[in-house]
């Protein structure tokens, strides 16, 4: 019989042990004080403060069981400003009134009050009543948005109106243009219009939601043909494409060759690129014999390079085809694969979620903070104040005009002075967990994947259930291993996300060496955090492989790449390309499909598609979805072909095809290497 294969450490549970345990159990205490902080967080929160606008006293507006249940919040001047009164009203203005014009008139009073602070006195004078900010000096017509009414500003043939009137009264006496109002609520009217297009997109979605999803189950169709046929077709389209590349370029060379014969004896054409110096219009050097010289020669030597490479690089080209192919088979004896996506994206959903709603509690978890307003001067202005106490306090008897208002949301409590290290805990946090949940579908893969390869029958000595295995093995030995390689690189991520903060800080300032020095620090955090993502790629898929840590799995993996750095180049490439071409076949085929459809430009079923007000919101979402899809079927055949790379390689360096260590590539690879396992035929 066959000897039991001699590799080491295969992806099995024997013989493993937990790796970078410090890091594991720095992780388990990290995310209990993450759990901590949450808790804290939605005990001190309240997210009302971000949906419900408040009133000077820091009520609610239109909050159920609250004093201002069904109120939308309304000011004493246009636009809202801080020393004015803020109120809660039922509803929202509907005309324009003055308060000097109601006061006499008892009806108008009555539908006045509705719009005046609680202790409003009627008997008072209207100057005083004024001065006093119990009621607003005048009322415009406004719409409610977001519980706030802003002025009802509408344009009919290019003239600006509010309640069909171009002027109002301010309540003082004077006439205004209400192209005044326009700034204060010019935003409003961007959301309100920006709402009703959300509306007919909504209605769009209502009608047309099944069809999408059947733009999107062919998109899945179509990715999953496109897996299975690369095992068939994937040298037929990559040599296709070189051959198509280098009939390119000969066509550029003959082009070049023609316009260089044709401009001969022509007045002007001549002319050296050095005489003629820079010019605008770039037309002009079209017209000089030098410049189709130098595109000919560039496209030559392009030309020569390429053939050449192709000489010397033809094995490595094939082997990268051999590894393609084989990658579809793994994933054909491994199904479940294509579905592991789903389960890492909606671990990520969960840890967004988290992040959002700590971050939402967080910065919501200040306290009401009153401040003292006033129109004279006071020496109390500006100081913080409590409206319980208020009336009864010195600052009325020496500030008369003087009002304790809502100013803003804050505290001066220990949990409030730190709540800026909590934030940027939650979001260092935020990177780690999703890195390591990241990091954990691409070892899992990779384990799933190892078991393949390293199979010495394919497929009958595979695990049963290879994924689940792979996912119980990462989870039970290699956790800190994770751990660690999502810790370095949440760090490089936190950097960034803090270089971007300073440089948008930093936009509006002068100092030009700042800015030089912060986006060389961009660019080099850049490139770091890409170099991390690739070596903790490579370093996840040694860990399923082997078992080791994750520094060591890091430098076994490295180096193994670099002693065959041709052909790591050569295979990204040629995956590169399939994968470009891969999505561009099945983004662009169901986008057009998707177009010709609801367009109503295929007769077969034009009276099936729904009508819309716009076709484009199904076509960019089946667009959208088709390239997500195609991503997540692609990202796990580019972890299949990474993972029995890495594989290749190790069998290489450790087996020599003897009956203690066979090799255990299949049979075309090692047909292609001219590799054979001594009293085993290659078939």
């Amino acid at each position: 019989g066959i000897p039991k294969p001699g590799v080491p450490n295969l992806p099995l549970p024997a013989g493993r042990g937990c790796t970078d345990i410090i890091c594991c159990v720095l992780l388990v205490v990290a995310i209990v004080g993450y759990v901590v902080v949450g808790v804290v967080a939605w005990t001190h929160g309240d997210p009302r403060k971000v949906i419900y606008p408040t009133d000077s006293r820091g009520q609610f507006c239109g909050q159920q069981g609250t004093p201002n249940e069904g109120g939308s919040c309304g000011v004493t001047c246009s636009p809202p400003c801080p020393s004015h009164t803020q109120i809660c009203v039922s509803q929202c203005p509907e005309r324009y009134m003055t308060y000097l014009g109601a006061y006499s008139v008892a009806a108008e009073l009555g539908y006045y009050r509705n719009f005046c602070v609680p202790e409003y006195n009627p008997s008072k004078a209207p100057i005083e009543v004024l001065k006093d900010q119990e009621c607003p000096a005048m009322l415009i017509p406004s719409t409610p948005l977001a519980r706030r009414c802003f002025p009802a500003i509408q344009a009919k043939g290019g003239v600006i109106m509010v309640g069909n009137e171009t002027t109002y009264d301010d309540g003082r006496g004077h006439r205004r243009n209400v192209t005044e109002l326009l700034e204060g609520a010019k935003k409003a009217n961007v959301v309100l219009e920006a709402r009703q297009l959300a509306m007919k997109i909504f209605e769009d979605y209502t009608v047309s939601w099944y069809w999408i999803i059947i733009g999107l189950v062919i998109a899945m169709v179509a990715s999953l043909l496109f897996i299975v046929l690369l095992r068939f077709l994937a040298g037929i389209v990559v040599w296709v494409m070189i051959v198509m590349v280098i009939l390119v370029l000969g066509y550029g060379i003959f082009h070049c060759y023609m316009e260089y014969a044709k401009l001969k004896g022509e007045a002007g054409s001549d002319v050296s690129l050095v005489d003629l110096g820079f010019q605008t219009d770039l037309r002009v050097y079209l017209h000089l014999r030098q410049t189709w010289l130098a595109f000919m020669i560039i496209l030559c030597v392009v030309e020569l390079v390429i053939i050449l490479l192709l000489i010397f690089l033809r094995k490595r080209i094939l082997i990268a085809i051999a590894l393609i192919k084989e990658a579809s088979r793994a994933i054909g004896h491994v199904m479940s694969s294509l579905l592991f996506p789903l389960c890492t994206f909606f671990l990520l959903c969960l840890c967004i979620a988290y992040w959002a709603s700590t971050a939402v509690f967080l910065s919501t978890s200040s306290e009401a903070v009153y401040k003292v307003f006033n129109e004279s001067t006071c020496p109390f202005s500006g100081q913080t104040c409590k409206p319980e106490t208020f009336n009864t306090s010195n600052v009325t008897k020496l500030c008369p005009d003087a009002q304790c208002l809502f100013a803003f949301y804050g505290g001066e409590t220990a949990y409030h002075k730190y709540l800026i290290v909590l934030q940027f805990f939650n979001v260092f946090m935020f990177f780690w967990l999703a890195n390591f949940i990241i990091a954990l579908g691409q070892v899992t893969l990779a384990g799933a994947f190892a078991s393949y390869y390293w199979a010495f029958k394919k497929p009958d000595d595979m695990p049963a259930f290879p994924l689940f295995s792979a996912f119980g093995r990462a989870l039970r030995y290699h956790t800190g291993s994770l751990a660690f390689g999502s810790l370095v690189l949440a760090i490089v991520q936190v950097i960034r996300v803090t270089l971007e903060y300073l440089d948008h800080r930093l936009k509006a300032a002068e100092n030009k060496f700042a800015k030089f020095l912060l986006s060389c620090l961009k660019c080099c955090f850049w490139c770091l955090e890409k170099f991390i993502k690739f070596l903790n790629r490579n370093a996840y898929i040694m860990i399923a492989i082997y078992g080791t840590n994750f520094c060591t799995s890091a430098r076994n993996a490295f180096f193994l790449l670099m002693r065959n750095i041709i052909r790591v180049a050569v295979l990204d490439k040629v995956t590169d390309f399939l994968f470009f071409l891969g999505k561009l076949l099945i983004v662009g085929s169901v986008g057009i499909l998707a177009f010709f459809f609801f367009t109503h430009r295929i007769k077969l079923v034009e009276d099936t598609a729904p009508s819309l007000n716009y076709y484009w919101v199904p076509i960019l979402t089946v667009i959208v979805g088709s390239y997500l899809i195609a991503h997540g079927f692609l990202s796990v055949y580019g972890m299949c072909v990474d993972t029995l790379f890495l594989c290749f390689l190790e069998d290489l360096e450790r087996n020599d095809g003897s009956a203690e260590k066979p090799y255990f590539m299949s049979p075309d690879l090692r047909k292609l290497l001219k590799k054979t396992n001594k009293g085993q035929p290659d078939a």
